[in-house]
């Protein structure tokens, strides 16, 4: 019982991320944010996995280029267009758009690794497809088909994107190096990227600016959202597999327009609902094949 009490708390977790997100994303650079959230996750994913595996592996350098391919995309790309888009549209509206991801995973699992899809993981790729449209576009698919999406909405459907690319790099680089290991050190190499940006867009003055909500938003996604979730996603993976594990990720995005509403006051419209409970059905639809495992999501850790 206590795996699944931390697998319903790491969905709360995740969820709250996108408010958290929300909140700092309107008072500080979304490179500064992000260097400090991975900087300080790091520091504790790095010690973590030197008590497990007695030292720092060192990496061969194919091992080492893909976990800065890993820290480019799913750290450094996906952050810097999460806390972007954060800034202009609701963490209700952002997390049903991230909800698709494991649809997109799918797809281009099957383009590049050849699985199959069947007709269960297709009809939820086309539900997450279609609530993901209705959720992006308020409902308005034919005004938004022809003025075009919202800069808010693309850049969170490029975490999308880069999220996948990220998944399918991991995918090979999971077969030879333990998921901690390749997640401790793509998100030390990418606060290193961050933290390059973060001096250009002036992360003195970010600082100096932030006040203790905003302080308190970025240790909670480090420590809750990153560190803690990361390592009981992968105990209840352990304990109970990644089949009924991963089910638990079909609660984020529940979780994070609950707590929008309740923590931002942010309205829950008809085109969101709707959308919304097209994505969940769709995602639970396409989570439900072993093959979409865990560790593609898991990283929960970055993303969300």
């Amino acid at each position: 019982m206590r795996i699944y009490g931390r697998l319903w708390l790491t969905s709360m977790f995740w969820g709250g991320a996108f408010v958290a997100g929300r909140h700092v994303a309107q008072n500080m650079g979304p490179f500064t944010i992000a260097f400090l959230r991975f900087a300080i996750a790091s520091v504790f994913l790095l010690a973590l996995t030197w008590r497990q595996e007695g030292r720092l592996p060192r990496l061969s350098r194919a091992h080492l280029l893909a976990v800065l391919l890993l820290g480019a995309t799913g750290i450094y790309a996906y952050n810097a267009m999460f806390f972007r888009g954060l800034r202009l549209i609701e963490a209700s509206r952002a997390s049903l758009i991230i909800a698709t991801t494991p649809a997109f995973i799918a797809l281009a699992s099957a383009v590049f690794f050849h699985e199959r899809l069947g007709l269960l993981r297709v009809s939820g790729i086309i539900l997450s497809i279609v609530g993901a449209l209705i959720v992006i576009s308020r409902g308005h698919l034919g005004v938004a088909a022809i003025e075009g999406l919202g800069r808010g909405e693309v850049l969170i459907f490029t975490c999308v994107l880069s999220w996948v690319v990220y998944s399918l790099i991991g995918k090979v680089v999971m077969r030879t190096l333990s998921p901690l290991v390749a997640v401790s050190y793509s998100v030390a190499a990418g606060s290193v990227a961050l933290l390059i940006s973060a001096c250009f867009e002036g992360l003195g003055k970010n600082l100096s600016q932030a006040g203790y909500l905003d302080w308190l938003a970025i240790v909670y996604m480090a420590v809750f959202a990153t560190v803690i979730g990361f390592v009981w996603f992968y105990e209840g993976v352990k304990h109970i597999g990644t089949t009924r594990a991963g089910l638990f990720i079909n609660f984020v995005p529940v979780f994070a327009v609950s707590l929008s509403c309740l923590v931002l006051r942010e309205p829950v419209t008809l085109s969101l609902g709707v959308g919304g409970l097209l994505v969940l059905v769709g995602v639970y639809l396409t989570n439900r094949v072993p093959q979409i495992v865990a560790g593609e999501r898991a990283s929960a850790l970055e993303g969300e």
